[in-house]
């Protein structure tokens, strides 16, 4: 095995275990790197290969999570359906808007959603204001008997979730990043159980971004780059997984806002 290919393969271990572990699939980290190793490919490219890998963490992960019984499939179907129509769109944006532009507007809202998370890192700052009889009702009992009851608007979590597809689709992110956060301080989701259902719901809307970049042709150019760090991803999502029972809510949260931090700044600089 050549020292380019094993380099490939551990930064997929990386991106698998960190963002299977915080529920943000990884791509908010292997963007810039792909885009730093290769300078000169097209920004269609980066991005079709960045979702792939995404699609095969997210498909890891889930397979753990699900093993571990933290999965709210209903809400994860209905948002991963809600996500499908704006993965499309985010794909067709790719090679259609100015993308220098676009990138700091996303930059700064990325910073602001960072600033928001470390000023209030706790679960459900939206959804507690609402009337009992507006709210979908959830209680899941996970493989450690350990009981999650909580009530969220699914209507704004279907909103979010098309908003989600796009943004996440058209950055090459995935969309976890983002997603999580909002299930846990807009939807009220348990911390453990918004990292493994957001990871449901990022495998389903990665598949269909990736399709459309193969359809288009744009994964054909990197597909063995992707396949190189795609088998590092799978074995690090779950390590990853494992690796999420150990780490407090808080923590996450916290990680997360720092990624967030990190992303919206490359965006803008």
């Amino acid at each position: 095995m050549s020292l380019y290919v094993l380099g490939l393969f551990c930064l997929g271990l990386f991106v698998g275990g960190l963002g299977t572990m915080i529920g943000a699939g990884g791509g908010f980290i292997l963007m810039p790197i792909l885009m730093y190793l290769y300078p000169e490919m097209p920004v269609g490219v980066i991005t079709s290969i960045s979702l792939s890998i995404v699609f095969m963490n997210a498909t890891s992960g889930s397979i753990a999570y699900a093993k571990m019984g933290r999965i709210d499939y209903k809400s994860g179907l209905v948002f991963g359906l809600a996500t499908l129509p704006g993965a499309i769109v985010g794909v067709y944006l790719t090679n259609q808007v100015n993308r220098s532009i676009f990138d700091i507007i996303m930059g700064f809202i990325l910073v602001m959603i960072a600033i928001f998370l470390f000023l209030r890192p706790h679960e459900g700052a939206y959804s507690r204001n609402h009337s009992s009889k507006a709210l979908t009702h959830r209680n899941i009992t996970d493989k450690s008997n350990i009981q999650y009851q909580y009530a969220f608007n699914e209507r704004l979590g279907v909103y979010l979730s098309f908003v989600i597809g796009v943004i996440s689709s058209f950055l090459g992110i995935g969309g976890g990043i983002i997603h999580v956060p909002a299930l846990i301080s807009l939807l009220n989701f348990p911390t453990h159980l918004a990292t493994a259902t957001s990871h449901f719901v990022l495998a389903l809307m990665a598949f269909t971004g990736t399709i459309v970049h193969l359809i288009n042709g744009s994964l054909q150019q990197g597909l063995d780059i992707a396949l190189m760090i795609g088998a590092g991803v799978i074995i690090g999502a779950q390590i990853g997984a494992v690796f999420s029972n150990k780490v407090k809510g808080q923590f996450i949260i916290r990680a997360l806002a720092i990624a967030l931090t990190l992303v919206g700044l490359r965006l803008i600089f």
